[in-house]
């Protein structure tokens, strides 16, 4: 097996997703020859998006998941986009079976793609007040990078991916490279020039989406055309409109010459050399036949996401990493975090009732972090970002029955007053006690360990919602609306799909797995750089740091090679 040439690599990439696909893309752009690896079956861009132009007629339940497939998936159900548009793209419950100490809604898209196929496409930066946050507020260890560091790279990904949005120019969300933004609603534009004209450290603003609103020459060269505002994109968009890797990332790396891609791919462990100090490769099993196999690379970069990420590399045991590898520190698996999701504040506004919405728009309006941004105010650590929604219902009667009936579905007698919401998107913060773990007896079918969840809510958690209900009741008064309601929906941690952790970078191997690079400090040849390398989550959405660390680190690599250092 080791002696076969068709197994050996310059690099070996685990996962086929968003991150996976970047590092493939900037590996196979500078000549390395790279083998992907993705557990799940192939989803080509175009080819295998079966539901994208069908109408809701055309589908049996009108879109609607039928009871027995969600009372036979639980946890998968209770995510917004797992409906019948889009269910195929998602892990069922049974087929990937995980083990809940604490609840846990583990959401999971096994496909080339992964879940950039069906994620939300919210892109914003971090700045340094998410960077330094740890250090400054002693909630985690400190992050060995800096927003200058990663701030060119997160300019690569941009212009690569477009993202469509305003120059806001505020110290607390760095300003990107952007395409022309979409319209804001009337009452976006009333509720932020009431947030200006009330609060000083607070703003709302257009939230920055992974759309193409203009055309470039690197979107042709791609294939991609404009964004049509279908809001569709769960489906896999026909257009290009909006980011994944399958229209992208893939198909560019294809194109160099340099890329294998192998689906159906499970890996169980990364090999490591005692005498050499390096990983060598990866030992994998064919998820339909069940052999294993063993592939061979210089480098390797682990991009299983999140909490795949960690159950692979505790998995890989050997002499010399008995507990899982690069695992000196003892820190594998630990401090997971996570984005707090429960709360809502809802109101109904009765102005600007002349005006309404007509076609699509693939974001909302946001609010960045404002709560212990410059100094530590509030009795809980960190803050809150929020979505902020209007939409405006047309008033369709329901009386009567045969023709009656269709004439008051097809004839509505007007519009309904403006709905408002905001949803909370709360940083929690990295604990000990948060953890996955590998199962000591339970297998799934290809035999690796069951991961077990211990990952709760907080004290923290909990004032941080408090007060997120408090300002938001307050500034939605502010603003006229009125019915001001509040909701906690006592989800559990997974169902925000945003668990990072676990593998973090830091700058002490005591305390931490990856250097500023996203090297193992242990093992200088295996890079991870999905969200399992995260130190803390700050409030923003997080793939677009995801990708730009993954260029930054797959530049690094490629140095790296060419100077014969790993």
């Amino acid at each position: 097996m080791g002696n076969n040439t068709d197994h050996h690599f310059e690099a070996i990439v685990i996962g086929a997703g968003m991150s996976g696909g970047w590092a493939a893309k900037e590996l196979c752009d500078h000549g390395i020859k790279t083998l992907l690896l993705e557990r799940g079956r192939n989803v080509e861009h175009l080819k295998d998006y079966p539901t994208t132009n069908m109408q809701p007629w055309e589908f049996p339940h009108r879109g609607n998941i039928p009871y027995a497939v969600s009372e036979a998936n639980p946890v998968v159900s209770r995510c917004y986009a797992f409906r019948e548009d889009a269910a195929h793209f998602f892990v069922k419950d049974t087929e990937h079976p995980y083990i809940q100490d604490q609840p846990f809604d583990w959401i999971r898209g096994y496909q080339v793609g992964g879940k950039s196929i069906m994620w939300a496409r919210q892109v914003q930066r971090w700045s340094n007040f998410d960077f330094e946050g740890p250090a400054r507020d002693g909630f985690a260890v400190d992050w060995p990078i800096r927003y200058e560091d990663l701030a060119p790279w997160y300019t690569h990904v941009e212009k690569f991916i477009g993202v469509s949005g305003n120059k806001d120019g505020l110290d607390v969300l760095p300003d990107g490279d952007f395409l022309p933004p979409f319209e804001m609603s009337c009452v976006e534009t009333h509720f932020q020039d009431v947030i200006r004209n009330n609060y000083a450290d607070r703003h709302l603003i257009y939230a920055r989406c992974a759309h193409i609103t203009e055309m470039r020459d690197v979107f042709r060269k791609q294939g991609r055309t404009l964004c049509q505002g279908r809001n569709l994109c769960q489906r896999g968009c026909p257009y290009g409109g909006y980011f994944n890797a399958n229209s992208t990332l893939i198909p560019w790396a294809q194109r160099t010459g340099n890329l294998s891609l192998q689906p159906h791919t499970v890996v169980q462990s990364i090999l490591y050399d005692d005498q050499s100090g390096k990983a060598t490769g990866v030992r994998v099993i064919n998820a339909l036949t069940k052999e294993t196999t063993e592939y061979y690379a210089k480098i390797i970069f682990v991009n299983a996401a999140t909490l795949n990420t960690n159950l692979i590399l505790l998995n890989s045991t050997s002499g010399r990493f008995p507990n899982g590898l690069g695992n000196d520190s003892g820190v594998l698996g630990k401090y997971v975090a996570f984005h707090n999701y429960r709360a809502h504040v809802q109101g109904i506004y009765e102005g600007h009732q002349q005006f309404r919405t007509d076609g699509g728009r693939p974001t909302s309006g946001y609010v960045p972090r404002f709560r212990n941004v410059y100094r530590q105010e509030m009795d809980f650590l960190r803050g809150y970002a929020t979505g902020f929604y209007s939409s405006k219902h047309k008033a369709i009667s329901h009386r009567g029955m045969g023709p009656e009936l269709l004439d008051h579905l097809t004839h509505p007698t007007g519009y309904g007053p403006w709905q408002v919401s905001a949803g909370m998107m709360g940083e929690t913060i990295p604990k000990v006690t948060n953890f996955v773990r590998l199962d000591e007896a339970r297998t799934d079918e290809w035999g690796v360990p069951l991961l077990r969840m211990n990952i709760s809510h907080d004290d923290n958690d909990e004032r941080m919602i408090q007060d997120f209900f408090e300002q938001f009741s307050e500034m939605f008064a502010k603003a006229g609306f009125n019915q001001v309601t509040t909701h906690d929906s006592g989800q559990a941690p997974g169902l925000d799909i945003h668990e990072m952790g676990g593998v973090r970078m830091g700058r002490d191997p005591q305390t931490s797995m990856l250097n500023q690079w996203n090297q193992m400090h242990a093992c200088p040849n295996v890079y991870v750089t999905d969200g399992a390398c995260m130190t803390s989550v700050s409030t923003q959405n997080p793939s677009l740091t995801f990708m730009a660390l993954t260029a930054r680190a797959a530049n690094h690599a490629i140095d790296q090679l060419k100077e014969g250092a790993i």
